[in-house]
């Protein structure tokens, strides 16, 4: 059976069949993701819940136990950890590959409601999730800074605008506020007046709580009107609290001022951040699991003059991080070697054959095949990362192996005086069977990494995939196409090289093939030195394969240095903020002066906290204490 033979015969509908397959690899080409890696992340979901002034056992105990019960039913939980520290718990939960973060995340929803009743009644706000998972590195962090306004101001406008400007946009799943400075009117008293005035500091926090709320005042009803009451009951200033009336002693009022004074102060003096020597708000923006990198960060790039003209103009606004530059960088550079093996297995085919067209055919066939591949990658939910590029590189020594058959053998046919025509219809069902045989041994080879299972299954499959896809392609490229070209550009006489050039390359491989000549007459008489050599090859491989250093992926420098600074545990956050000053000036003496200022963002710790992480969702294995602090 020639499979060839309806294609050879019909030129239009073989191109025709082409040009679609050219079409929809560009649209591939153009809606595939750009990715370091494969996406092999598991859907990951992160819970908080806020106590304020709970201990880092008392939310662990109150807090995280009843979540973890709740969240240990829901189906598909591969992995639970969770953070515990003062006034503040973290649940990080960890879905199988065979549930999207969309339907985790409404069983994660659903036990927290059903968990509602077990939390203390003093929760800050009732536990929030996040799409996201906290061990990714932001692909974006942003630094906003201010020479005239206020860090409480600067802060105020990042969390609220910017912030949530960045919330909304797709692929975006949490965006962080580093050294936030909400703004915020701090009470500061002195105890001895306190004592002095028969208050305490309970008397003051149940004073002050009444003091500014927005309810509800009622609704006046008349003959004909009705009139609703509002009042600016609401203390917005400093000194509008300074004058607040805590308490009455014999007869005279006694008044925030009196005991102490009101400051508009950060909301928590213990968070800071840094560009440079100058105090900044670090907005981290990270991406949303499966989402394309690449895309989301052009589009913040895009929208952020938008952004930052909503923003006052003494607000300067800088991206000190991208995490996408490695990214393009690492994936243009191998596109550019995919490029570059094409055209040097081109190059090759011409040197060897020097014919135009039998140059060109298999010239055609390669990118097509790639083109085609890009199609089918798209369907199958892969990403342009190294690994598939790399898998497409590799593809290219096996899908000119098929045209160049399928060339070699119709060109046999027209020198032995078969014209082209019949000589394509021959030759190719000939060797049809040889090309489809050829190509189902080489996917064979990789069944093993089809079959892989783990982080490293997962990596390798797209590779092994893709490089399946490119010979499955190939062969339909070269039982269709590459047949169909030579039985029209194919001549008995052509040669795309002549003279002194081609007879100087030909007496080149023929010394070639004179000098391998002698060298397996010396080999096959000196036998045993011959099967010495060979054995002593074997063991250096096997010792060198077991002293050769081993890894998950090659070191790359992306050109970033990340350090953590650790303080004691007693350490005070001012002490902490003046030893994080005290580092940040040995950085920016050492830097050289083109490079980006050095970046800090600091949390000074609460408290020890206690950790808690199981693998399975039912028990809670392992505590430490180790103060959140960088």
């Amino acid at each position: 059976m020639n499979l060839s033979a309806p294609f050879i015969r019909r030129p239009i509908a073989t191109a025709l069949l082409m040009v679609a397959i050219v079409l929809l690899g560009i649209i591939g080409y153009e809606l595939l993701p750009v990715a370091a890696l494969p996406d092999v992340d598991s859907p990951p979901i992160q819970v908080t819940a806020q106590l304020p002034g709970a201990d880092p056992r008392t939310m662990a105990s109150s807090v995280a136990t009843p979540l973890e019960r709740q969240f240990g039913q829901i189906p598909g939980l591969a992995q639970m950890t969770s953070s515990s520290a003062l006034g503040y718990t973290e649940i990080t939960l960890q879905f199988g590959r065979d549930r999207t973060v969309d339907s985790a995340a409404q069983d994660v929803q659903a036990a927290i409601n059903a968990t509602a009743g077990n939390l203390p009644a003093d929760l800050l706000n009732p536990p929030i999730y996040r799409k996201t998972n906290p061990a990714d590195t932001p692909i974006l962090l942003i630094a906003l800074t201010s020479d005239s306004l206020p860090l409480t101001k600067v802060s105020d406008y990042a969390n609220s605008i910017l912030a949530q400007k960045l919330s909304q946009m797709p692929g975006v799943g949490l965006v962080g506020v580093g050294g936030l400075q909400n703004p915020a009117i701090r009470i500061q008293v002195n105890p001895a007046q306190l004592a002095a005035e028969g208050l305490d500091l309970e008397a003051v926090r149940l004073a002050l709580g009444n003091s500014t709320v927005n309810q509800p005042k009622g609704t006046l009803y008349g003959g004909q009107r009705a009139v609703s009451l509002q009042t600016n009951d609401q203390l917005m200033t400093a000194s509008g609290f300074s004058d607040y009336i805590l308490a009455y002693r014999n007869g005279a009022p006694v008044r925030v001022r009196d005991v102490g004074h009101a400051v508009v102060a950060a909301e928590d003096r213990t968070l800071a951040g840094w560009l440079g020597t100058h105090r900044a708000v670090l907005v981290q923006v990270q991406r949303q699991p499966g989402a394309n990198v690449i895309a989301t960060v052009d589009q913040i790039r895009k929208s952020l003059p938008r952004l930052q003209a909503s923003l006052p103009p003494s607000i300067k606004v800088d991206i000190v991080s991208d995490r996408t530059q490695t990214i393009r960088a690492s994936v243009a550079d191998v596109q550019f070697t995919l490029l570059l093996t094409i055209a040097l297995v081109v190059g090759v085919i011409f040197l060897f054959l020097r014919k135009l067209w039998a140059t060109v055919i298999p010239a055609i066939a390669v990118p097509l095949s790639l083109v085609g591949t890009l199609a089918v990658m798209y369907v199958l939910g892969f990403s342009l990362d190294n690994l598939s590029l790399m898998a497409l590189t590799i593809a290219v020594g096996f899908v000119v192996d098929d045209a160049i058959v399928m060339i070699e053998n119709i060109v046999r046919h027209i020198e032995d005086g078969a014209t082209p025509m019949a000589a394509a219809v021959k030759g190719a069902g000939e060797i049809g069977f040889t090309i489809l045989s050829i190509s189902i041994s080489l996917v064979a080879v990789f069944i093993p990494l089809f079959l892989m299972s783990g982080v490293v299954g997962l990596l390798f499959r797209e590779f092994a995939v893709t490089v399946a896809v490119s010979i499955a392609v190939s062969v339909v490229v070269s039982l269709t196409l590459t047949p169909m070209l030579c039985a029209r550009l194919l001549k008995p006489e052509s040669s795309g090289a002549s003279g002194s050039v081609s007879r100087m390359l030909e007496r080149f491989f023929d010394w070639l093939v004179t000098v391998y000549d002698r060298a397996l007459v010396v080999a096959l008489r000196h036998r045993q030195i011959t099967l010495m050599i060979m054995i002593l090859t074997v063991v250096l491989t096997v010792a060198l394969f077991v002293e050769i250093p081993k890894g998950f992926f090659p070191q790359q420098d992306t050109g970033m240095i990340v350090g953590i600074s650790e303080g004691a545990q007693d350490i005070s956050p001012q002490g902490m903020m003046e030893r994080q000053e005290a580092v940040l000036g040995v950085v920016s003496k050492t830097r050289p002066s083109p490079r980006p200022s050095p970046i800090s963002d600091l949390a000074a710790p609460r408290s020890p906290r206690t950790t808690a992480a199981c693998s399975s969702p039912s028990n809670r294995t392992g505590s430490g204490a180790q103060p959140p602090t960088r």
